[in-house]
């Protein structure tokens, strides 16, 4: 047992060695290293971390995802937090579970009407339509990109019975209308917290407002287990939906390796099944296979502890941007966080104006050229994509700024791994450009 600890001291030791030779020391070439939107930052914990669970060869969830969902909790404040493979999976749980019968009249069913934006990621929407419920597309305000919270007002009829929103690229929607509006109506409310991470609304976190919220690891995002999410909610019938949907539909809520917590496995009866059924094997929901695996979850576990450094990082790299680019207002609409918020940005988002002697894709074409990375607003309008064009939904008022944004806007990075050299280069990238228009 002895030869099998320092076996295991010697092959961690070996991994921050690796670590050190593979990845801490990277040179940055202008004009030859790409500037990326996103990527992973990390250190020889994660790895170190990654080899640990490898060696345990506990696949699925373990004493990792225990840590992780726990730093999650405690970080957020917010009692229950369930692991899962993807932030689409988290979106598509968190809507899962407010379709159940268990909610009584409450539960959300086809044909009901759900608010969302046009202006988004799929993600958000693709579940509405899924479970054959309707969504309500609803204008963005310029320049939150968040969504216009008199339009949200005026979209509201007797068959809406949720709000399912993105924080925009970290930045907060109005969170105190839109939840003053959830009240007055009875709405259920989502809370897309993929893109927002460490932002605050009011000094609170957001993805703690809604009844439920989701996030996302993908390596773009604030933290990263490279594919993963998590889905979070102080309710606790809302968290064993959650759970049920993750894990097969299945009414038991014991831990992978655990049977009989609740002492009445073989006791009772479910549905037209016969008496003592095994309980592990009764189905409450139509549900998936959506749980993280512990190697994943020992990669998040490293990572959130950085959460707070990376977040600050966003913000001053999204405050060196705008010292870039406001010196060319009559070319830019540049973002600005809501009201009442500090956002952990996701990115930087910026407009070009319609009198602009160059249009977006002229710009972007040129920056991606010099290797600076840039991105859209995802989807644009969600409404013209092939996906959505021949779908139920419903357009409250009109889109213009969503349309605005689908051909003038770009964003670009926020991560923590850029640097001063990194911003010094996109700013003369900026101006070769913009000089010879």
């Amino acid at each position: 047992m002895s030869d099998i600890k320092s076996l295991r001291q010697e092959i961690v030791a070996k991994t921050i060695e690796y670590y050190e030779a593979k990845f801490a020391h990277k040179d940055f070439i202008p004009g030859k290293t790409r500037v990326n939107y996103a990527g992973r930052v990390f250190d020889e914990k994660e790895i170190v971390n990654a080899v640990d669970a490898s060696l345990d060869f506990w696949l699925t969830e373990g004493r990792f995802s225990e840590a992780f969902a726990e730093k999650l909790s405690e970080f957020l404040n917010i009692e229950h937090v369930l692991l899962t493979n993807s932030g689409s999976s988290a979106n598509l749980l968190a809507f899962s579970a407010l379709t159940s019968e268990k909610l009584g009249d409450k539960h959300l069913k086809p044909g009901d009407e759900v608010i969302s934006v046009a202006a988004g990621f799929p993600a958000t929407v693709a579940p509405i339509v899924q479970y054959g419920l309707i969504p309500v597309f609803v204008d963005v305000d310029i320049p939150t990109y968040n969504i216009d919270p008199e339009a949200l007002k005026a979209a509201i009829t007797p068959k809406t019975r949720c709000i399912f929103l993105a924080h925009t690229l970290g930045n907060p929607f109005d969170l105190g209308t839109v939840m003053e509006l959830a009240g007055k109506h009875n709405l259920w409310v989502i809370e897309d917290n993929c893109d927002a991470l460490g932002s605050k609304y009011k000094g609170q976190y957001t993805g703690t407002f809604g009844h439920i919220s989701t996030m996302s690891f993908y390596p773009a995002h604030h933290i990263t287990t490279g594919e993963g999410g998590a889905v979070a909610t102080n309710d606790p019938q809302l968290a064993k939906l959650i759970r049920a949907f993750r894990d097969w539909g299945r009414d038991c809520y014991c831990m992978g390796g655990e049977n009989n917590t609740c002492g009445k496995r073989f006791s009772q009866v479910f549905g037209k099944l016969p008496l003592g059924y095994d309980h592990k094997y009764v189905y409450s929901e139509v549900g998936y296979n959506l749980k993280m695996t512990d190697w994943q979850a020992a990669i998040g576990s490293a990572q959130i502890d950085k959460l707070p450094s990376f977040c600050e990082q966003r913000k001053a790299n999204f405050k060196k941007h705008t010292a870039i680019l406001s010196k060319y207002p009559q070319y830019f609409i540049l973002p600005e966080a809501t009201k009442n918020s500090d956002p952990a940005w996701f990115s930087y988002i910026v407009t070009v104006k319609d009198d602009a002697p160059f249009t977006r894709d002229e710009l972007t074409a040129y920056l991606n050229s010099q290797l600076v990375e840039t991105r859209n607003l995802f989807a644009g309008n969600m409404t013209k994509q092939p996906a959505y064009i021949n779908r139920d939904f419903r357009i409250a008022g009109e889109l213009p700024n969503t349309d605005k944004i689908t051909g003038s806007t770009f964003f670009l990075g926020t991560y923590p791994g850029l640097t001063d050299e990194m911003f010094q280069y996109m700013e003369k990238v900026f101006a070769d450009f913009l000089s010879k228009h």
